[in-house]
């Protein structure tokens, strides 16, 4: 009985190591942080080039084709910014 009690605190305490982050981001989550308007700008920036960079390196070999019409109205988008 004692081994099973040893076995499940083991069992407890290895998932919720493995799974800290998650429990507490849902029980306190990061709270927004009151940034300046030039921080908040590059912020966003930094956001729009990363799409960006995904939209484009999805394009592969292939060019705009391999681009879905939301993909593709997406990046017409970000690129007028």
């Amino acid at each position: 009985m004692t081994e099973f009690l040893i076995l499940g605190i083991i069992l407890v305490v290895a998932v919720w190591f493995f799974n800290k982050d998650r429990i507490k981001n849902r029980f306190y989550p990061e709270k927004p942080k009151n940034l300046t308007i030039d921080q908040q700008f590059n912020s966003d920036k930094r956001d729009r080039e990363k799409e960006i960079d995904r939209l484009l390196s999805k394009m592969g070999k292939n060019g705009i084709d391999d681009l879905s019409a939301k993909d593709r109205k997406r990046l017409d988008e970000l690129s007028k910014h």
